[in-house]
């Protein structure tokens, strides 16, 4: 029987009322679908503006702030799509299950109008802000398309689909104000990506175990030893490649000390490795970033120190 109120149920000979979701719970969910923690990638934007002096300057910090915004609603759209395309797949997964669209909490028809609003106000916004910027928001837009159908099923290749969406973030911030920036940077952000996105692998395939194909069929020709030697492998160049950068940089200050912020480096890496390997975490580096004190403490201090660095002692 089915009232007002919302689908009787009948459990053990007598009814149980299941009420219909309220609207704070559904624009709640909602939100969720759009994974406002995964923004904090789109951070990268401002490198080119931190790193070439110009934080400072409104013209351009205002543009980049409206690229940040642009990356947002790009990236929001591909999340949202891609779980429409995994639904079958997140609800083998113990915690991406929870994700509102597998759990039923937003339908599918809202979601596909949500993702196509969102990806259409993101480029145009991106075309407003030129036709460089809008060409690198093309390129995310089919990248993110590209990982969802095929990338992210293919062996090895999915971590370097997940490295190519961080780097279009960093050229995108350089183009939008027409800032070069040193390709150290970009070689840095492929490699700490790339550790980001083994770390990941390793703990699906912990978490999930035998059922790891099942969730994404790549992950059988994957295999715990292999992803911990290539994580130890990118660990160690990451940590060579950004020692170099900080003293070798043409933009950076001649007294190298930009070298001051490769202890907090190493030890971001450091703990990143502890909470893959030791605590069984890393599925969601955005998370551990914003909950791990840890994590959160070395990227705040990390950023104070360079600006530091970069505009005051400089």
């Amino acid at each position: 029987m089915t009232g007002s109120a919302g689908v009787i149920d009948r459990v053990g000979g007598s009814a149980v009322a299941e009420e219909r979701p309220s609207t704070a719970t559904r624009l709640i969910a909602i939100v969720r679908s759009l994974r406002p923690k995964q923004w904090t990638k789109n951070l990268l934007v401002f490198a080119g503006l931190v790193f070439t002096y110009n934080l400072l300057n409104p013209g351009m910090l205002g543009r980049v702030l409206l690229a940040f915004v642009a990356f947002c609603m790009l990236s929001s759209a591909g999340y949202v799509w891609n779980d429409l395309r995994d639904v079958a797949a997140d609800r083998l997964h113990p915690t991406k299950r929870r994700r509102p669209i597998a759990a039923g909490q937003v339908p599918p028809w809202l979601a596909a109008t949500l993702a196509l609003a969102l990806g259409a106000g993101g480029l145009l916004l991106a075309l407003w802000l030129g036709t460089s910027f809008m060409l690198v928001a093309s390129l995310y837009v089919l990248l993110t398309a590209s990982y969802s159908i095929w990338l992210k099923h293919l062996v090895l290749i999915d971590v370097f689909g997940i490295s190519a969406g961080f780097v279009l973030r960093a050229v995108g911030g350089a183009v939008v104000i027409g800032v070069p920036v040193s390709p150290w940077l970009y070689v840095c952000t492929v490699l700490v990506s790339l550790f980001l996105g083994l770390g990941k692998r390793r703990n699906e395939l912990e978490v999930l175990e035998g059922g790891a194909a099942g969730h994404r069929k790549n992950l059988e020709q994957y295999s715990l030893e292999l992803v911990d030697q290539l994580i130890l492998i990118v660990a160690s160049v990451t940590i060579m490649a950004y020692s170099l950068y900080t003293f070798s940089a043409e933009n950076l200050p001649r007294d190298h000390s930009m070298m001051l912020t490769i202890p907090l480096v190493v030890y971001g890496l450091f703990r990143y490795l502890y909470l893959v390997r030791v605590k069984r975490q890393g599925g969601a580096p955005e998370d551990l970033l914003l909950t791990d004190p840890g994590m959160l403490g070395t990227a705040v201090a990390w950023v104070l120190v360079s600006v530091i660095v970069l505009y005051v002692a400089h």
